[in-house]
């Protein structure tokens, strides 16, 4: 055994008299060893999904686990079976992770997923990654729910992946409130070990607001002060992002365009998305996109045209006020307790909420307002952080701040 600089501790019993010192400090080491190790472990998973060099580089290739990749399977749901990959660590596992993308067309081969899925399997999770085909087309439906809660249904049914019946359920962006509203349903209530929505959503109708707005519908000064969640006096709300203002457009596409002109429009917009998934891989695929996409709006009819030259243009200030209306018209639909964690049964588990502080796709406060409305309903657990944009842990940030998230995570892995 050694201790934290990497020298042996048994030199600390070299003599009888002073072994009765020795001892007990030793075990004192063996057990301050035990406990920091888990620590260790959340803060060396931080390392590798933040890319940090130096030190902690070292410690993350310390820490980590070899895995490797299980050919893709097809996983059925009610809507037809549907792809998933395993990552499964070397060194065994005892917790599977199920882990759902959010909104973006490569599903589980997106890059950033297939990242934080090999950093997860590293930590010694067992890591099933399955896409909602709907959210594939840019698409947020209660089709989305339903393929999160068969999933975990039958990954839960496999003792290779669950040998106690349970699988934790991590869900990203948008599908981290789907995730949410998932677990709640009786039918996996107690198959999710725990429940993780990483930069996900409280209320679907509420985000679709500030998409359209840049207006958060809610107490901001009263979200500063929760004790629900951590870092919560940093929640602060900016401008949306064209992206979800776009991805709006696509769902409304039926209710802002005659029926003839529909399908032609979602080609465009589908378009435009793609070029932004583009961008953080292929900037040259993107940049001959979003040219096509430029060349493409002329040949439109009207309104369809001026729609598409606002998405091509990023102009939600032009965007937003058309979606607006539409948009508040929708906060009582029918389908929206599929959509929205604080309209459903909250899940049995346990619920972790983490978020970027300046989230400008889905905003930091709607993990705070989340974690107020479960609080005497669940066990949740929420952090703001620093370190993250949107759903990614690719910033630095204060040495408070990795404390903050390993923290977080050590409470993750622990379950």
């Amino acid at each position: 055994m050694r201790n934290h600089g990497g020298e042996p501790v048994y030199h600390l019993a070299v003599t009888l008299s002073r072994r009765a010192i020795a001892v007990p400090l030793l075990v004192l080491v063996f057990i301050g060893a035990v406990v920091a190790l888990p620590y260790l472990d959340a803060a060396a998973f931080i390392a590798r999904a933040a890319g940090m060099g130096g030190g902690a580089a070292s410690v993350a290739a310390w820490r980590a686990d070899t895995f490797s990749r299980d050919p893709l399977i097809e996983v059925p749901t009610r809507d037809g079976s549907v792809p998933a990959r395993f990552y499964r660590p070397a060194g065994g596992f005892s917790r599977t992770l199920l882990l759902m993308p959010g909104v973006h067309r490569d599903g589980i081969d997106e890059a950033r997923l297939v990242g934080l899925a090999e950093d997860l399997a590293a930590t010694g999770f067992g890591v099933l990654t399955i896409a909602a085909p709907d959210l594939q087309k840019f698409k947020i439906t209660p089709r989305v729910t339903d393929v999160i809660e068969d999933a975990v249904t039958w990954a839960s049914a496999q003792p290779e992946y669950a040998a106690d019946g349970k699988v934790g359920l991590v869900g990203i962006s948008f599908s981290g409130g789907l995730s949410v509203v998932a677990a709640g349903r009786p039918g996996i209530r107690d198959r999710v070990a725990f429940v993780l929505s990483f930069g996900g959503h409280g209320d679907l109708a509420r985000v679709m607001h500030y998409l359209c707005s840049g207006e958060v519908l809610g107490d901001l000064v009263a979200a500063k002060r929760s004790s629900a969640v951590a870092g919560a006096e940093h929640v602060s709300v900016h401008a949306p992002h064209d992206y979800g203002v776009a991805v709006t457009l696509l769902s409304l596409a039926d209710r802002v365009v005659p029926a003839g002109q529909v399908e032609a429009l979602s080609r465009g917009i589908d378009g435009f998305l793609l070029a932004s998934s583009l961008a953080m891989t292929d900037t040259a695929a993107a940049t001959r996109e979003f040219a096509r996409m430029r060349e493409y709006a002329p040949t439109l009819p009207e309104p369809s045209r001026t729609l598409m030259t606002y998405v091509n243009d990023r102009a939600v200030d032009k965007l937003g006020p058309i979606l607006l209306p539409i948009v508040d018209g929708l906060k009582d639909h029918p389908a929206m307790p599929s959509l929205s964690a604080e309209r459903a049964t909250p899940p049995a588990a346990p619920i972790y909420l983490l978020h970027g502080v300046d989230d400008n796709v889905i905003p930091s406060v709607e993990t705070v307002l989340l974690a107020e409305h479960l609080r005497g309903k669940a066990e949740v657990h929420g952090l703001l952080s620093g370190l993250i944009t949107h759903a990614e842990v690719n910033r630095t940030a204060s040495a408070k701040e990795v404390w903050r998230l390993a923290q977080f995570w050590r409470g993750i892995m622990s379950r």
